[in-house]
């Protein structure tokens, strides 16, 4: 993605006042359960023809082993992130770097931290994989009803 494009993305990310950048995460607030956030995250990938490769359940894994680890602390009331690949994109940003298979499965997550649902995604490095960052944010958009 040239720089252009770039600005542009973040000026429009910015305009939107509902989302948040976090570190090196997009977010975006999701008005509803965590359950009816996963099933428009599902829905959204599903829906474009791609296969869920895995569901990661996040926040049952360090609800779980907390106190395996010395921690009472609850991080997510529940956080899972779905996992799945496009063989049309893949084959695009891995022929341009074959090191963008760092990337994938690209995966999208749903976060409820005390009440507040969010949906987001990892952001990635400049050059091809701006476009699958594109095709992330438009479904994590779509799922939090954006």
């Amino acid at each position: 993605m040239n720089m252009k494009r770039m600005f542009l993305s973040a000026v429009c990310a910015a305009t939107f006042a509902t989302a948040g950048f976090a570190g090196e995460a997009v977010t975006y607030p999701f008005d509803g359960s965590f359950d009816d956030a996963t099933f428009g995250v599902e829905s959204a990938i599903v829906d474009r023809g791609f296969v869920i490769d895995y569901v990661s359940h996040v926040g049952e894994m360090l609800n779980r082993t907390g106190a395996d680890v010395g921690s009472d602390k609850e991080i997510f009331a529940a956080a899972d992130t779905f996992l799945f690949c496009s063989a049309v994109l893949s084959r695009k940003v891995m022929e341009a770097d074959p090191m963008n298979i760092a990337h994938c499965p690209y995966g999208i997550f749903v976060t409820d931290q005390g009440g507040d649902v969010s949906i987001g995604y990892r952001t990635l490095p400049e050059g091809a994989m701006q476009e699958v960052q594109t095709l992330l944010d438009e479904i994590a958009r779509e799922a939090a009803g954006q």
